[in-house]
């Protein structure tokens, strides 16, 4: 099991190593493992959440846990560059009809793990590829 103190160690020093600075809190509310938001530039974790995650995921991918950490980490650095990339994402989030946001969030969520995928040391990329499709599976199951 994954302690708060421990997925935020993980997190602060993986963007350490990438010498990326992000404000990193834990908030129990967060519904997913772990979100970016943009507009205070802030990863947010539930540890929670991450370690349902990963119990649901991880007999799968087997990773350790702070690999796991990691991967999930990576994708949302992957919103982090998407959202730096489109401004459009959010004016249309805001302002656009919902089938705009629908198709939208799903370019969104493709092109996250995409750009995510840059920051993966080669000895994860195929922990994150498998990752990324039991994901998407997930998401359909919902």
């Amino acid at each position: 099991m994954l302690y708060i103190w421990d997925i935020e160690k993980i997190i602060i020093n993986t963007l350490q190593e990438l010498k990326l600075k992000f404000n990193v809190e834990f908030s129990d509310k967060l519904t997913a493992p772990m979100s970016y938001n943009l507009s205070t530039n802030t990863i947010k974790f539930n540890y929670i959440q991450i370690n349902g995650y990963n119990a649901k995921i991880n007999f799968k991918v087997r990773e350790t846990d702070e690999n796991f950490v990691k991967i999930i980490l990576y994708h949302q650095l992957g919103y982090y560059l998407e959202f730096r990339k489109n401004p459009r994402v959010l004016k249309t989030l805001y302002y656009g009809k919902e089938e705009e946001k629908k198709q939208l969030l799903e370019e969104v969520e493709e092109n996250a793990w995409e750009h995510g995928r840059t920051f993966v040391p080669i000895h994860l990329l195929k922990a994150y590829d498998q990752l990324r499709e039991l994901d998407k599976l997930l998401l359909k199951m919902q």
